[in-house]
């Protein structure tokens, strides 16, 4: 039974990874927001480290790049999309700018106070959000910053659907008031936040995944449980164009505290 299970883990992995493979990014986002974001940054030094925890291929990493001229440390304990990550970097210029990682976002082996700036977008729920920025801190110098995206719920009382949907795939979906107390009871100071648009969903993201669901849906026809997957992807996306307005990824910009 265990053979069987791990094989279908196996075959589920390959199928996700199909499905995700060759996106622009692996998470809701856009430039435009990652710009805004490191725009609130004050202080800097000329040239800021940075450390992108969670980079997927990393569309924002090389805006990073750009926008800072720093030296970032890319991780993601995928090689695919670091290597796609390398491609890019080449592609515009920067790869001396970044050095890709194969590492754990739960086991980051660097000093205290290695980095101005610790980012991460939209992965943060995989350590979950209260850790995540615990964990992290001591890898930030002092007075430096943290940026993350994270889900929350942008309005009270969600329609039920949307609720049981979120409590299946991420009961720890909470609202942004919640998510700032976490942040200010973790020892750092809010400097600001704000909601990625919608357009941030669909353009990078959703949209690419769209188009290769119908393909891979006639070709796995016969895999039950990859059809089952496969839906759930779907799933996600039409619970998203119908109920965006309840729920989207925050950035919240904040800065630790000594």
């Amino acid at each position: 039974m265990q053979v069987q299970n791990n094989l279908r883990n196996k075959q589920m992995s390959e199928v996700f990874f199909e499905v995700h493979s060759d996106l622009p990014r692996e998470g809701p986002g856009d430039n435009e927001s990652t710009k805004k974001a490191y725009a609130m940054l004050k202080g800097l030094p000329e040239k800021p480290r940075i450390l992108d925890i969670g980079c997927g291929p990393g569309m924002q990493t090389v805006a990073l790049a750009k926008l800072s001229n720093g030296e970032i440390y890319a991780v993601d304990n995928h090689q695919p999309f670091l290597e796609q990550l390398k491609k890019t970097a080449e592609k515009k210029g920067v790869t001396d700018k970044i050095t890709v990682v194969n590492g754990d976002m739960k086991a980051l082996d660097y000093e205290d106070g290695s980095f101005d700036i610790v980012w991460c977008e939209g992965a943060i729920f995989v350590i979950g959000f209260e850790k995540g920025l615990k964990e992290w801190k001591r890898l930030v110098v002092d007075n430096g910053y943290l940026v993350v995206s994270e889900l929350a719920w942008l309005q009270p009382n969600p329609p039920k659907e949307i609720k049981k949907f979120f409590f299946k795939c991420y009961p720890a979906i909470k609202t942004v008031k919640e998510n700032i107390e976490t942040i200010k009871q973790a020892g750092y100071k809010v400097i600001n936040h704000f909601v990625l648009s919608k357009e941030g969903w669909w353009t990078h993201y959703y949209t690419p995944i769209e188009a290769k669901l119908s393909s891979m849906k006639q070709k796995y026809k016969d895999n039950q449980d990859a059809t089952a997957y496969l839906a759930s992807e779907e799933l996600e996306i039409n619970m998203f164009r119908k109920y965006s307005d309840y729920y989207g990824y925050v950035f919240y910009i904040m800065q630790k505290e000594t």
